[in-house]
């Protein structure tokens, strides 16, 4: 009998509900701290995935280079000659605060589940938990491995620790799609751009050069940037790059000219861009503001940079779940790209071609955030389905 032939029999002996995993999951506050100070980190929730695997045959392994701030791996060995999928999924959630009604507490109603994390990324972490459970039941040549991982809401810190340890020939990052497939998504890169004047008494004109006029030189070249960047050579999926000014701090008080005006700034990259890209975009400007005007000085400083995300709809991990969906569901899913950053690019980085899949529903870091309960099973027998059939 074929893996796919066996799925219910496979079901039937794991014995879990994916819905009813999801509310044990809800119910462990697992907001990162690195978003709020003193909140409760990924321990507990650590703890409870790091058991369940365990009871379910895989061997976990615990990484907490941070202490209080786990990643939990879960390996079913393969027999061998088969190709190893990586699960991705993280721990943590955004804040409790402001959220209505109780976060912790999973509310079903109208076919949706309700509570903080359901959808980013609790219901992701279930079916993944689930999918692999019962794939690990059925004969397989491949691993299959569980990546639940730290700190995805903040620094990416748990899976590049994951990274370091562990490998796959391909990945499955289950955040939500609302049952698309996502094949490609936005890099960034964060730049500090200051100008300088001279600091002097606002009474003295003749001693001062005023940094946050001068800097106005710039975010006029930026905002045409901009206009450029819209107009400007399009990604099949993931449209036009673009750029912003977050946070601008100049001047110490009222009755003195600034002598500094920093601009922070973050550029949105496509697939074939970097951060040296931005840089020599953002010199074009800042160098022609100087050539016009001899009293223009500036600093520019890189920041944090995440790469971009793709791979081809050929990729043998997109072709399984496709084919996978079809014979389960009997739909064509939609290859699609996202604007965000996804911990997708780390791995693609670390040479582990991978795609996004997971469940429908909304309210990420919103006050009220759901799930399609319907979808969460969905995607759940279809990533069952691609797991054996990718091991194999």
């Amino acid at each position: 009998m074929s893996s796919t032939q066996s799925l219910p029999d496979a079901l039937a002996r794991v014995v879990v509900d994916p819905a009813e995993l999801l509310k044990d999951l809800v119910r462990i506050n697992s907001v990162n701290p690195g978003l709020v100070s003193g909140a409760e980190g990924e321990s507990g929730i650590a703890d409870y995935v790091s058991g369940w695997l365990e009871q379910h045959g895989f061997t976990v392994t615990r990484l907490e280079e941070t202490p209080g701030r786990p990643s939990i791996v879960g390996i079913a060995k393969g027999s061998g000659g088969g190709k190893s999928l990586m699960f991705n999924g993280h721990l943590d959630t955004v804040t409790l605060a402001g959220y209505d009604g109780d976060p912790l507490e999973p509310r079903i109603e109208d076919g949706k589940m309700f509570g903080r994390g359901t959808f980013d990324m609790k219901a992701g972490i279930a079916a993944i938990m689930v999918a692999a459970a019962t794939a690990a039941l059925q004969p397989h040549r491949g691993d299959i491995i569980v990546a639940l991982v730290a700190d995805e809401e903040f620094g990416s810190a748990g899976t590049e620790e994951v990274l370091r340890h562990f490998t796959a020939d391909s990945a499955i990052v289950s955040e939500p799609t609302h049952e698309d497939v996502v094949i490609a998504h936005r890099g960034f890169a964060w730049f500090d751009v200051t100008i300088h004047g001279v600091a002097a008494h606002g009474s003295r004109p003749d001693l001062g050069v005023d940094a946050i006029a001068k800097a106005g030189r710039f975010l006029t070249g930026l905002d045409q940037l901009t206009r450029k960047l819209a107009d400007g050579t399009q990604h099949p999926t993931l449209k036009g790059g673009n750029i912003h000014a977050s946070l601008i701090r100049g001047g110490e008080e009222i009755s003195s000219y600034p002598a500094e005006c920093t601009i922070s700034l973050e550029r949105r990259t496509l697939p074939g861009e970097n951060a040296d890209v931005v840089e020599a975009e953002l010199r074009a400007i800042l160098d022609e503001a100087a050539a016009a005007d001899p009293g223009f000085r500036y600093t520019l400083i890189r920041g944090l940079e995440r790469q971009p995300f793709e791979v081809s709809p050929d990729e043998p991990i997109v072709q399984a779940l496709l084919s996978a969906a079809k014979d389960t569901t009997g739909q064509e899913l939609t290859l699609r790209g996202e604007p965000f950053w996804t911990d997708a690019a780390l791995m693609l980085e670390a040479g582990i071609p991978g795609l996004l899949f997971g469940v429908d529903g909304g309210g990420a870091h919103a006050a009220t955030e759901w799930i399609e309960l319907d979808s969460l099973a969905r995607v759940t027998n279809v990533l069952a389905h691609t797991t054996m059939n990718y091991c194999n």
